[in-house]
């Protein structure tokens, strides 16, 4: 279970964890629309895995354990990314139990992972969703940036663009990490909007007059 605040960058840390694993050795299946409902999940499973799911439910159940069981048995570790899965509906959740109990708890075709807000946390502490809950081996929270992070996160996508000198201010960033409490993405809709600001005051680096101007941009949207 992977769980963080909007904007902390669980999505693509998952998604870079999970491209540098050996593909002869995994199939993975990335659910990133909790609104597809309890049918949704096996049927994206069963398409991932190359075949049409069945209309009805009980045999799609079915046709998902088998497919599977069967990648299990070919060496091959199947990894189910649900993203979005705070807003996971409570059938859906226990959909997912049963898949993990589909073999009575001696082993799991396949690895669940749980990508969602803090409150991820808290449904899964409910009684209703302990058997779900006790089958998590593994969790870890996304933590924002530190402000030296801030620093270096910004300087590195610079560097990515082709600029390798220092276009922000220590002022700017440090204004910037603040606001944004060192989540990535606000750090991205700040550091752009400074730009921007930067180019309209015909300046040659992002002060802590272009940052202010940024984040009375960011907070009137």
């Amino acid at each position: 279970m992977i769980t963080g605040e909007v904007g902390s960058g669980k999505t693509v840390a998952v998604r870079k964890a999970v491209s540098l694993l050996e593909p002869s050795r995994h199939s993975i299946i990335y659910l990133a629309n909790p609104a597809l409902g309890t049918k949704g999940i096996y049927s994206g499973i069963v398409s991932h895995l190359g075949e049409s799911p069945c209309f009805y439910k009980t045999p799609l159940i079915s046709q998902t354990i088998s497919l599977l069981a069967s990648e299990s048995e070919k060496g091959r570790k199947v990894v189910v990314v649900c993203d979005e899965a705070h807003l996971l509906e409570g059938s859906q959740l226990e959909e997912l139990r049963f898949l993990t109990n589909s073999d009575m708890d001696s082993s799991s075709s396949f690895a669940l992972v749980l990508v969602g807000q803090p409150n991820l946390k808290a449904r899964l502490r409910l009684g209703t969703f302990s058997a779900l809950e006790q089958r998590i081996s593994l969790r870890y929270s996304v933590p924002p940036m530190k402000s030296e992070e801030t620093k270096s996160y910004t300087l590195h996508h610079l560097k990515l663009a082709g600029r390798t000198d220092a276009l922000f201010s220590d002022e700017a960033l440090g204004l910037i990490h603040q606001v944004s409490r060192g989540l990535p993405r606000a750090v991205n809709n700040l550091a752009r909007q400074a730009l921007i600001a930067t180019f309209a005051n015909k300046s040659a680096i992002v002060d802590e007059k272009s940052a202010r101007q940024a984040i009375s941009e960011v907070d009137s949207e």
